[in-house]
């Protein structure tokens, strides 16, 4: 599974640096891959195409791993990493700088923003959770985070009803999300937030596999249910802020594809963890791809792809569970 996984990411990356909006031939490809060819084929490859599929594989494999570990962490197989109001604030945060004027879509203030309002989420929600009780119960935290997501949505829907049609347009099609505008410092930041937290949410792998029996059988076995609870709900939450403020709101990856894997491969986070980010990394480079030359030299924005592409595949997910 890992290995097809791996070939079909590989496939998803040659595909995306191949083909795009503009037509590329074969020779020119890649004379650009070799170092020759024009200037301009060169760039289309190494600053526009490039970044754009790194930044894929970040968001993607985010959000696919932050979504299998607030599956588990809410013992919710429907849970998704926008479901404790980390879009919505987000979303508030990007929204609001860009009905007062002072960011466009490729201000570097409109992703700090973006960034501001998702760690303003995390920080509600963790506080509405943890001064309810030492303990950080997960029905709290799904009741904050549904709650703290509605404040957001509502404040959204504030400022769009006073703002300019050209700021509602901006702000809608950033909330559609999209990699475009893609270079490689975006990477650089969200892959100083990624790599580090895979390493960590893998890490709690055996912990969260003891915790899906039980907290109290999982805190007689050896594991501290609380710091477990506490590190994957701010480091899945951090991944996602990093990845949502470079690219926007891109739904479904985090529900569709540990869900589907976890019905191919079972529920060891040992391979799912793992197994998820690949699968999502794959999944939205290619309907990045999709996005880009099905409408060309129209491009599609990549949370309209997602769920075209998420809501069938969800369906017959739910379909065949049921049936076994």
């Amino acid at each position: 599974m890992f290995g097809l996984l791996l070939a079909i990411s590989l496939l998803a990356v040659v595909l995306s640096v191949r083909f795009g909006s503009v037509h590329l031939p074969r020779e020119d490809f890649v004379a650009a891959l070799l170092g020759r060819g024009s200037q301009g084929h060169h760039d289309i490859l190494f600053q526009i195409r490039l970044p754009r599929v790194a930044l894929g594989l970040l968001v993607g494999g985010g959000l696919a791993l932050a979504g299998a570990v607030f599956q588990a962490l809410l013992r919710n197989p429907l849970a998704e990493p926008f479901i404790l109001g980390i879009s919505g604030g987000a979303a508030a945060g990007a929204v609001g700088v860009i009905a007062l004027g002072l960011a466009a879509a490729g201000s570097a203030l409109l992703p700090a923003a973006a960034f501001g309002g998702a760690l303003l989420a995390i920080a509600m929600v963790f506080g509405v959770a943890a001064a309810t009780d030492q303990r950080l119960d997960v029905r709290v935290l799904l009741l904050a985070g549904v709650v703290v997501g509605a404040f957001f949505s509502a404040t959204i829907a504030f400022i769009l009803s006073l703002s300019q049609a050209q700021a509602v347009r901006s702000a809608l099609l950033w909330m559609m999300g999209s990699l475009a505008g893609a270079d490689w410092s975006m990477v650089a930041v969200v892959a100083a937030y990624t790599l580090p937290a895979v390493v960590v949410l893998l890490g709690l792998a055996r912990p969260l596999n003891l915790m899906a029996i039980g907290e109290d059988t999982a805190a007689y076995l050896g594991a501290d249910v609380e710091r477990v609870k506490r590190v994957a709900y701010l480091v899945a939450s951090l991944m996602t802020a990093a990845g949502v403020a470079m690219t926007g709101v891109i739904g479904f990856v985090g529900l569709i594809v540990p869900h589907g894997v976890r019905l191919l491969i079972g529920s060891d986070h040992r391979f799912l963890l793992p197994i998820s980010f690949l699968a999502g990394a794959a999944f939205l480079v290619l309907a990045d791809l999709f996005a880009r030359v099905v409408l060309a030299p129209v491009e599609i924005p990549i949370g309209v792809i997602t769920a075209f592409l998420g809501v069938p595949l969800f369906l017959l997910l739910l379909r065949g569970s049921l049936e076994r």
